[in-house]
């Protein structure tokens, strides 16, 4: 009965977050022409937002053991997928239909610190420069519960998990992750932001980085914030040898110039 009731519960909150827009037309509308370079350019402001003090600096307290990754992917399955999608880049249904569309969480989750996912989460979109259908999830989610969705997010899009089945959409793939790169450089290279050589390079070291990311996910996660984590990282792989000191500067290098032009998203 609880969870008859808490999946009710869910589907209402759902149903009112994706009206957040207003009422759909009986009508069927003609749908706009997407402007890649306008969605690039409100996802680059939002990203630099300024995080509010009650959340600055918060780092996540909750290892990703497999236990909170199971609650997480519960969560996730009952409060999330509807927009975000089960791959978690923003393909759900009804994420399609809100301006602006859903974010791709799985992928901005390994670009931003646990204090900016967890105020999103918990403060939702309705507030500048947001302007989003996003509930604030403060209101229904405990903190505990919050946590735990970010770890799932974030190994989500660290590819530690495999997305469930609970409400259809794609899983996990690979080569379909290495294309999504592979374009997103091509662009920047395209646009002047880096070179190809610098392009090669980060190609390079972001799958040594990835792999890393993920070992440190599966042993239970860091206490640093993603920067912090990102810079350890970096410094540990150039010690091992497994990156030279030029290779991991070009990597953090591209790693922000792609963010300031919001091809990173």
């Amino acid at each position: 009965m609880m969870k008859r009731l808490l999946l009710l519960a869910a589907s209402l909150l759902l149903l009112a977050a994706c009206q957040v827009e207003g009422e759909a037309d009986a009508e069927p509308t003609p749908v706009p022409t997407v402007d890649m370079m306008a969605i690039r350019d409100q996802m680059q402001l939002r990203h630099q937002a300024t995080i509010p003090e009650e959340y600055a600096g918060l780092v996540n307290p909750v290892s990703a053991t497999e236990e909170v990754l199971a609650d997480g992917e519960d969560i996730y399955a009952t409060y999330c997928t509807v927009c975000h999608g089960e791959t978690g880049m923003g393909e759900g249904a009804a994420g399609q239909t809100l301006n602006p569309v859903a974010a791709p969480v799985a992928q901005t989750s390994q670009m931003l610190g646990d204090d900016y996912l967890f105020w999103r989460v918990s403060e939702g979109g309705a507030m500048e420069p947001f302007n989003s259908g996003m509930i604030a999830w403060k209101g229904i989610l405990d903190e505990q519960a919050r946590w735990d969705v970010l770890n799932y997010v974030q190994a989500l899009g660290a590819g530690t998990v495999t997305p469930g089945q609970h409400m259809g959409g794609a899983t996990f793939d690979p080569e379909v992750e290495a294309q999504n790169q592979a374009d997103m450089l091509a662009t920047a290279v395209s646009q002047a932001v880096i070179t190809q050589e610098e392009a090669d390079t980060f190609a390079a070291a972001h799958t040594i980085v990835d792999a890393r990311m993920m070992e440190l996910r599966r042993q239970g996660g860091s206490s640093a914030g993603m920067d912090d984590l990102m810079a350890d990282i970096l410094a540990e792989l150039v010690e091992a040898d497994s990156l030279t000191q030029a290779q991991a500067d070009t990597f953090l290098s591209v790693h922000d110039r792609l963010g300031e032009a919001g091809l990173m998203q």
